[in-house]
């Protein structure tokens, strides 16, 4: 385990975290100011954004008992949030990403190929556009597609402040391969296999 990993598995990172209230002349362009435990020096640069906006699964499990206004969007496949679960307080399942149908096998990873999804931005434009929240918290897996969806975000001139969940839903590999490091399962926050009616948003109107 490494000490990334190490200090993402703490509990008592629940209770490390601070909102601090935007002031009310920059809410607009600055929107929630997140305070946070996460050191960009220590991530894998596979889980950093071009933005350095970083929050962790228990950082957000305490930040979403506590505001409304900040939104949680899963960026995982359909098949992720239905076959492994997703967090109860989830706002939107809107994927980076879709299981490629043709089912391309990937030797390096062990895994099936994915592919982007065409409908990504134009979905989450139009959850802006309906719910306007002050931040969006990103969360995929483990931190990998979530940070590569907020620099997305960022090149497409999205202005509502988005945050990489580096941790993710399920955590980080333990040294014997299992996600039982950190992430949202592991931190105890709320979680069900159960999909709710219109859990996945339609696009934007044109």
């Amino acid at each position: 385990m490494t000490p990334f990993t190490r200090l993402l598995a703490a509990p008592a990172l629940a209770l490390g975290l601070s909102l601090a209230l935007p002031l009310p002349a920059m809410a607009d362009s600055l929107g929630a100011l997140l305070e946070t435990s996460v050191i960009e020096a220590d991530l894998p640069k596979k889980k950093t954004n071009a933005t350095s906006t970083y929050i962790t699964a228990a950082e957000s499990i305490a930040l979403l008992a506590e505001r409304d206004d900040v939104a949680l969007v899963d960026i995982r496949s359909p098949e992720e949030t239905m076959f492994v679960g997703y967090a109860t307080e989830t706002d939107a399942n809107i994927p980076f990403k879709l299981v490629n149908p043709d089912h391309p096998y990937n030797a390096e990873k062990g895994a099936y190929g994915m592919i982007d999804n065409p409908a990504f931005l134009d979905q989450i434009k139009g959850f802006i556009a309906a719910n306007d929240p002050s931040a969006i918290l990103i969360i995929c897996r483990s931190g990998s597609r979530s940070a590569a969806a907020v620099d997305a975000l960022v090149k497409a001139g999205i202005e509502t402040p988005a945050y990489t969940v580096v941790d993710g839903f399920e955590g980080d590999k333990s040294d014997i391969g299992q996600r039982t490091v950190n992430g949202w399962k592991n931190a105890g926050g709320d979680w069900t296999y159960k999909i709710r009616d219109g859990l996945m948003p339609a696009p934007a109107a044109q």
